[in-house]
């Protein structure tokens, strides 16, 4: 068919309406259209085009869950000046220390496939939260050769699997790309003793690495007996635990507790016997991903956000709603 032809045909709007009411209502594919209208295949393809350009098919993108998703993500970017917000919705399914939510892992994965290159150094900190986003059921499809480290030590008594350096080696698995161990203690016994160990060649590199971390990923802990994944792990015990929520702790971010207004100040006799990243160090990576579900989590958001540890907010409905009412 010449060009000629072509040119008839694709400035004929009653065709391209028919052709495109064929394609988009009656789903008949490309091909079933050239038989019936006796036209070619490429003046099909371009006449469902032309169809998009000339206002003759409008296609609309809906937010999967429904439209509030949006509008309450928009309103919480507003309200705490951060970045970006994901709500998901909310899960029935709770642990003793954290609500499972396969959504907030599906939609963490999503983002950081949105958002990471090859050559990233991503951060990832500890616990049950990140322990959920490994195992989401979302696969990869492109590897991005990007580099995970632990920002707080991955050595403890139990549960081994909710340590960061098993999250950075399994993050680095699904992406493709590398982890770096951080063969450390968590918690040290006293400060001078975590001062002489961060002096040590091996650990330097590490605290080196940190300079160059674009992107950090965490979980948001609380400090309530039932709920603390760091009581359950044995890296604090209940009575300081107690301690640190009377002195007004609202949660933890890598170990580091934090009040209402976002103060470490309490806590710092503990705080500064973590081996990590630096809490004035993560205040100034570029993108800082908290991750949280549950209502009983909006105080513990709300104190990170205030201390300006996170400027990206994933989260269910019953957090974020609980955050618009504060």
């Amino acid at each position: 068919m010449g060009g000629v032809s072509i040119k008839k045909i694709i400035d004929d709007t009653r065709l391209i309406f028919k052709c495109c009411s064929l394609y988009y209502d009656d789903k008949m594919s490309q091909q079933e259209i050239c038989d019936q209208l006796n036209i070619s295949r490429p003046s099909v393809s371009r006449m469902i085009k032309l169809g998009e350009e000339l206002g003759i098919v409008k296609i609309e993108v809906t937010n999967p869950y429904n439209l509030t998703f949006g509008k309450l993500e928009r309103e919480l970017e507003k309200k705490f000046n951060l970045k970006e917000v994901i709500v998901v919705e909310s899960s029935p399914i709770e642990t003793g220390t954290e609500r499972i939510s396969s959504s907030l892992g599906e939609e963490t994965l999503n983002f950081l496939s949105r958002t990471l290159d090859d050559g990233d150094i991503v951060g990832v900190s500890m616990g049950m939260t990140l322990q959920n986003v490994i195992r989401a059921k979302r696969n990869i499809e492109e590897p991005i050769r990007c580099t995970f480290v632990p920002i707080v030590g991955g050595i403890g008594e139990s549960r081994l699997d909710i340590h960061s350096n098993y999250i950075a080696g399994e993050f680095a698995k699904l992406f493709g790309g590398d982890c770096v161990q951080f063969f450390s203690p968590a918690i040290f016994s006293n400060v001078t003793v975590l001062e002489g160990f961060l002096n040590e060649k091996s650990v330097r590199s590490i605290f080196n690495l940190y300079r160059n971390v674009g992107t950090v990923i965490m979980g948001i802990g609380i400090p309530e007996r039932g709920r603390s994944t760091l009581l359950t792990t044995g890296y604090i015990d209940g009575e300081v635990l107690d301690s640190f929520a009377a002195a007004g702790a609202v949660g933890d971010i890598s170990l580091q507790f934090f009040d209402q207004s976002g103060s470490t100040e309490n806590f710092r006799e503990f705080n500064d016997r973590v081996a990590g990243m630096p809490i004035e160090l993560l205040k100034k990576v570029q993108k800082r991903i908290g991750i949280a579900g549950g209502s009983q989590k909006a105080q513990a958001v709300l104190g990170a956000i205030n201390g300006g540890f996170l400027n990206i907010l994933i989260t269910d409905l019953d957090c974020a709603n609980a955050l618009i009412e504060m």
